[in-house]
């Protein structure tokens, strides 16, 4: 590539989207119409803290659908994060130089990129993957758990209102130890009352990773790294009775699970999220047929 001659710098040039960097591993066309989709979201999960438990073996329900992937959380905190995967812009690989180098589930025909949907790629109308499933007769379902999701207060109200069916009660709240099996329940109990041939988009916002956690390990009064761990440990058990019901009552679905960001606990003297630290902003990722 040339430079200029008088700055000695790369110019700038338009390009256009190329599917020759990242081959689709998923044709979505195929999906679409044909499976449930549910999107998992294990709010707060670091990208270490998964990958260490999925090789010391402690994530047996998980690592049954293969191994983490290292990707780019598209922000450091759950609002600014949740509006790109909604819009369709999932986590990046970790390595990407620019937006094109990513394997695209969904494509959102109305906002530019050549507006071709890449092959393997599903192109969907509307603000949202929700709202364009929706227009191919999917029942869009949020189950939350963090409070951008617990619909009792006008922040919390606008993440559930992308979905035409939203559940929250305080059960599934992150300070109740039990909010991964509550909402594992309540799913399996709704899906009791839906056609198979009823196609259904389930978001689950589980919450029990982002703090409070320190109540799952033993002893613990404080949130930390082993208690990160151990929360992901009890979620790995729920996760799995929710994919085995799936499986049997609803002949399987196509599955994103990731986090949403990560998380700090004292590194560089840094605490929780909302900064654009390593810990924040490596996340896990995963997409596999049940």
């Amino acid at each position: 590539m040339e430079k200029s001659e008088m700055t000695g710098e790369v110019p700038f040039r338009l390009f256009t989207y190329s599917r020759d960097k990242r081959e689709s591993s998923v044709d979505m066309n195929q999906v679409v119409g044909k499976k449930d989709i549910l999107f998992v979201c294990l709010d707060t999960l670091r990208y270490d803290a998964a990958k260490e438990e999925e090789l010391a073996g402690k994530t047996p329900m998980l690592n049954q659908y293969g191994p983490w992937e290292r990707r780019q959380a598209p922000g450091n905190f759950t609002w600014p994060s949740h509006h790109a995967m909604f819009a369709g812009f999932l986590p990046s690989p970790y390595e990407a130089k620019n937006m094109m180098d990513q394997e695209l589930l969904f494509f959102p025909k109305q906002i530019g990129m050549g507006k071709k949907t890449p092959e393997g790629a599903y192109g969907f109308s509307g603000a949202t993957i929700m709202e364009g499933l929706a227009q191919d007769r999917y029942e869009t379902w949020c189950v939350g758990g963090v409070s951008f999701f617990d619909k009792r207060s006008d922040l919390g109200k606008v993440f559930p209102g992308f979905f035409q069916k939203s559940f929250w009660n305080p059960s599934f709240g992150c300070g109740v130890k039990d909010s991964a099996k509550n909402q594992v329940d309540f799913i399996l109990k709704k899906m009791e009352n839906v056609s198979k041939s009823q196609r259904i988009f389930l978001y689950l916002n589980v919450d029990a990773i982002h703090y409070p956690n320190y109540f799952y390990l033993e002893g613990a009064s404080h949130d930390s790294l082993k208690s990160h761990k151990a929360a992901l440990r009890y979620v790995d058990r729920e996760l799995g009775r929710l994919f085995e019901e799936w499986k049997v009552k609803r002949g399987g679905a196509f599955v994103i699970c990731c986090s949403d960001h990560g998380t700090c606990y004292g590194e560089d003297g840094c605490q929780f999220h909302g900064i654009n630290h390593l810990k924040v902003t490596e996340i896990p990722y995963k997409h596999f047929l049940l």
